[in-house]
């Protein structure tokens, strides 16, 4: 994904002279975040996303995303008060068209076609086909082709002298990341998860009539939800949102085939279901 700041301008690219924040922004974490702050200290922020790379890079169809599609805007809007009270919003451009491109022809997009005048990258930033250019080349092609650009330290995990500091990747250095994000929800570590996001962690669930065997639990197949859940276990202290009109206190249990939502008070069956199904959210305390 990029992250983009700009002002639209008739029949120009839609990020002409704007700035231009790179990334991979799946998990919309606190190093993202940081990103989107410093280029809306330049401009109002975008998001531009990388589209169809699971079926360029043959990635397992069941991989969930960590923040739901539909749920991408409610996190973006919650940045507006880092960035002057903007809220970034997202476009998105097809991964195909930009896979390929050495570094030198990726900046070239960004100038020519896309017309940014400025970029901004973390320090550990891999760009151009099989990830061959890295920051230092990125501000040398920048400054080739009249771009300025802007590497900002990475956010780093405050948990990094601890044992959660070994993510697998060879590439970790301590720095805040998607793979943490997974690791900490696979061990159900739901207050390191929201240590990462710099936000609970949101679950959305498609849920129907038949979804509720009793009038106070929600037991949906993980084939109902939209995003990834935590590990299997029990979570006390979770509410369920029901839109805008109630947050719920509740008591999820994950296991292997289905998510279990159960609350102590509030009747489901007293809610709208006119509809063939809803979307519920259940956040992690």
């Amino acid at each position: 994904m990029i992250l983009i700041t700009e002002l639209p301008v008739e029949g120009l690219s839609p990020v002409s002279g704007g700035i231009v924040a790179l990334g991979k922004f799946d998990a919309l974490h606190i190093g993202h975040r940081e990103l989107t702050i410093q280029a809306s200290r330049i401009g109002t922020p975008y998001l531009l996303s990388f589209v169809g790379m699971a079926e360029v890079l043959g990635w397992e169809p069941s991989r969930a995303p960590i923040v739901a599609k539909c749920d991408r805007k409610r996190v973006l809007t919650s940045w507006a008060s880092y960035c002057g009270d903007r809220a970034p919003e997202e476009h998105e451009i097809e991964f195909a068209s930009v896979r390929h491109l050495t570094p030198q022809q990726f900046v070239e997009k960004l100038s020519k076609e896309l017309r940014v005048c400025g970029v901004v990258a973390g320090e550990n930033y891999r760009f151009g086909y099989k990830a061959s250019g890295d920051a230092s080349e990125l501000v040398r092609l920048c400054e080739e082709y009249g771009i300025t650009a802007y590497i900002i330290n990475s956010v780093m995990d405050k948990k990094q002298g601890s044992g959660k500091r070994d993510s697998g990747d060879s590439k970790d250095r301590g720095q805040v990341s998607s793979t943490r994000v997974r690791q900490a929800l696979a061990a159900g570590d739901m207050k390191y998860v929201s240590e990462l996001l710099g936000r609970a962690h949101r679950l959305i669930l498609r849920v129907r009539t038949q979804d509720m065997p009793s009038e106070r639990m929600i037991s949906v197949p993980r084939s109902s939800i939209l995003n990834l859940p935590p590990g299997n276990g029990i979570y006390k202290a979770c509410l369920l949102l029901v839109g805008d009109e109630s947050s719920i206190p509740c008591t999820v249990v994950v296991d292997t085939s289905n998510i279990h939502v159960e609350t102590e008070e509030v009747r489901l069956c007293n809610l709208d279901w006119s509809q063939e199904f809803r979307l519920l959210s259940v956040e992690f305390g």
